[in-house]
């Protein structure tokens, strides 16, 4: 597995994701159902160049919803919050304002 596929997206549009981001310099991630920690860990600091103190993994069961006139079932999917050390942090907007 490459880092890449480990981390799927980030998840910081979420009012918690935030507080979080800004607090206790914890980010969150939608990762590969398959991947450990450990592996979660490695992609993160091999794909953003910061050191992770902790990784936190929940999986998410996923939501039925409406398809015509029957119901479909929505994946189950992981997230992480990745705690960074002190002094670290991932700007995920910094390309995006270089450019424009």
């Amino acid at each position: 597995m490459t880092p890449e596929s480990i981390i799927r997206k980030p998840i910081f549009l979420t009012e918690k994701s935030n507080a979080q981001r800004t607090a206790g310099n914890q980010f969150v991630f939608e990762v590969l159902r398959g991947a450990n920690k450990i592996q979660i860990k490695e992609a993160v600091q091999k794909l953003f160049n910061v050191k992770v103190e902790s990784v936190n993994t929940m999986v998410y069961r996923g939501k039925d919803r409406r398809m015509g006139r029957g119901y479909a079932k929505m994946q189950n999917w992981k997230k992480a919050v990745v705690t960074l050390k002190e002094g670290d942090n991932i700007d995920f907007f910094a390309d995006a304002q270089s450019e424009g």
